[in-house]
This record gives C-alpha cells, sequence and structure tokens, in this order.
C-alpha cells in the first residue's frame, strides 16, 4: 500500500477517495466541491506525484522525500 499519510488524511477528513496500485506505485481520485482531483504517484529518478491539487485544471509534479507532507499541506489550504 503506497500513499498512506495522504489517504489517512482524506480519511480523517470524511473525504471519500478511489485509490488503485500499478508497478508499487499508488493513485488517488477524489472529488472536493464538485471538482475532481488526482494523485497519480511516478518512480523515475526519485519519487513523487503528478497531481492538480494546487490548481484543478492544471497537474504538476512534487518530488522529493517529503511530497506526501507537500501534497497534503495544499489540501489543508483549502478549508
Amino acid at each position: 500500500m503506497r500513499l498512506q499519510k495522504i489517504k489517512k488524511y482524506l480519511e480523517e477528513s470524511k473525504m471519500e477517495y478511489i485509490y488503485t496500485e500499478v508497478e508499487d506505485c499508488g493513485s488517488l481520485d477524489f472529488d472536493y466541491r464538485g471538482v475532481p482531483y488526482h494523485i497519480w504517484e511516478f518512480h523515475d529518478d526519485e519519487w513523487g506525484v503528478e497531481t492538480n491539487v494546487r490548481n484543478g485544471g492544471q497537474t504538476e509534479d512534487i518530488t522529493g522525500d517529503d511530497y506526501e507532507e507537500q501534497v497534503i499541506a495544499i489540501i489543508k489550504d483549502w478549508k
């Protein structure tokens, strides 16, 4: 199971999501206030995610050892 920290945050926030895993990389899809969001994990030279949580209409890569914490910080700013 991947993306444990993000899944835990979504569960604590009562946000429903769909989780899948392919080739040891996690993927989360969920809606917030009618906007669909995704978090797709990848591993090239380093681990990271492609996501649209900062801007629902545009994806970006977030990398580094703390990529899950970075994503959670962005989602926390929504409220």
